[in-house]
């Protein structure tokens, strides 16, 4: 997921830098959205992993 936030973002940049100022806007959006759920679902997994629930527990025990 990270990684289509950076495409995205590269491609803002060079649209912006090409003068394609809404194709620009859309994929900068795009990116905004996909590395804002990348954040979400990063903390969700980080507490998980505290707590000890999935794999790494059931592998323990």
């Amino acid at each position: 997921m990270l990684k289509y936030a950076i495409i995205f973002a590269i491609i803002a940049l060079i649209a912006g830098a090409l003068g394609f100022g809404g194709v620009a806007a859309g994929a900068a959006g795009i990116a905004k959205l996909l590395f804002g759920l990348f954040l979400i679902v990063a903390v969700v997994f980080l507490v998980l992993a505290a707590l000890g629930i999935g794999a790494a527990k059931k592998a323990l025990d």
